[in-house]
C-alpha cells in the first residue's frame, strides 16, 4: 500500500498540471469498496477550472482548483494516478479521467480500495477521512512530548501506536518497521514503557526514514509508480523491511518476521531491545 513518501512523490510528479485548465471529466460507474461512489454530478461541475495546486495531508492528495472546490484522492493499497497522452489505450478498472487538452490525468485501481471525493476549502478537513488524522510528521512535524503523552495513555504495540494514522498521520507497514528499527525499539513493546528518551529516538528515526525514502522516490514492490511511470528505488536502501532471515545491517544478527494485526513486521532480535 502506497505510504506517505509515495503519495508525496506522486503529488510532486503531478505539479506539472499546475495552471492547467480541466477540459472533461470521465467518472467511472463502478464504486470504490472503501468509501461512497465518487460524487459524479461535483466532479463534473469542475469542468472549465483551473489547477493551482497540489497539496498532501497524511496519505491524501488533495488537487486544488481556482474555486473553493479540491478533488480528493486517496490511492488505497493498488490506486494509481497517472499522466497520459489523450489517445493513450484506458486501462481497466480506470475510475477516472481528468482530461487536460492533450494530457489526462487517470486514476485506475484494480483492488478498489482507494478513495475519490470532492471538498471545498477552507473546510477540507471536516470530510470524514481527514478529519481523523493526526500531524504529517513531514510538514507538521512530530512533537515529542505529545508523542510521549499519547504512548503513556495507552498501552498498545508499539507497532500499532507508529500505524495509528490519528496519532502519527501517512504511517504505513513499511516504515513502521524502519523506524522502529531504526529507533532500536523492539515492536512489541507496549507503548506506556516509552521513556521520553526513547520517545524521542522514534520521533527522529520517523522522520528520518521518511526523508529517506522521498529521497528515493519511494518503495515499488508491485503496483506503486509516480505520475510519470516510474518506479520508487527505495526498496534497495530499506533497512530492515522484507529481509527475513538476512543480517541485521547493524550487528549482523539474523532479522526476523513476525505478524501483528495481519501485517508482517521485520525486527532484529538483539539490536530491537524489548
Amino acid at each position: 500500500m502506497p505510504e506517505l513518501p509515495e503519495v508525496e512523490t506522486v503529488r510532486r510528479t503531478l505539479e506539472k498540471l499546475v495552471g492547467e485548465r480541466i477540459t472533461s471529466m470521465a467518472v467511472g460507474r463502478k464504486g470504490l469498496h472503501m468509501a461512497r461512489k465518487p460524487p459524479r454530478g461535483a466532479l463534473r461541475k469542475l469542468i472549465g477550472a483551473r489547477i493551482t495546486g497540489l497539496r498532501r495531508i497524511g496519505k491524501y492528495l488533495l488537487v486544488d482548483t481556482d474555486r473553493p472546490q479540491s478533488i480528493l484522492a486517496h490511492l488505497g493499497m493498488t490506486g494509481r494516478l497517472r499522466i497520459h497522452r489523450k489517445g493513450d489505450p484506458r486501462a481497466n478498472h480506470t475510475h477516472l479521467v481528468i482530461g487536460f487538452g492533450e494530457r489526462e490525468l487517470r486514476f485506475v485501481d484494480p483492488r478498489r480500495f482507494g478513495q475519490l471525493d470532492v471538498v471545498t476549502r477552507p473546510n477540507e478537513r471536516e470530510h470524514v477521512g481527514l478529519a481523523v488524522l493526526g500531524p504529517d510528521p513531514l510538514t507538521d512535524g512530530l512533537d515529542t512530548r505529545t508523542l510521549f503523552t499519547i504512548a503513556k495513555q495507552r498501552k498498545v504495540t508499539l507497532k500499532a501506536l507508529v500505524l495509528d494514522q490519528g496519532v502519527i498521520a501517512g504511517m504505513g507497514n513499511i516504515y513502521a518497521s524502519e523506524a522502529l528499527w531504526r529507533a532500536k525499539l523492539r515492536p512489541t513493546t507496549r507503548s506506556n514503557r516509552l521513556t521520553s528518551q526513547s520517545t524521542a529516538k522514534l520521533a527522529a528515526a520517523v522522520r528520518e526514514v521518511l526523508s529517506r525514502a522521498l529521497d528515493h522516490n519511494g518503495t515499488t514492490f508491485s503496483d506503486f509508480v509516480d505520475a510519470d511511470g516510474r518506479e520508487g528505488d527505495n526498496e534497495e536502501y530499506l533497512w530492515v523491511y522484507g529481509r527475513e532471515g538476512m543480517p541485521c545491517r547493524r550487528c549482523r544478527t539474523s532479522i526476523r518476521k513476525s505478524v501483528q494485526q495481519g501485517r508482517a513486521t521485520y525486527y532484529c532480535p538483539t539490536c530491537q531491545t524489548p
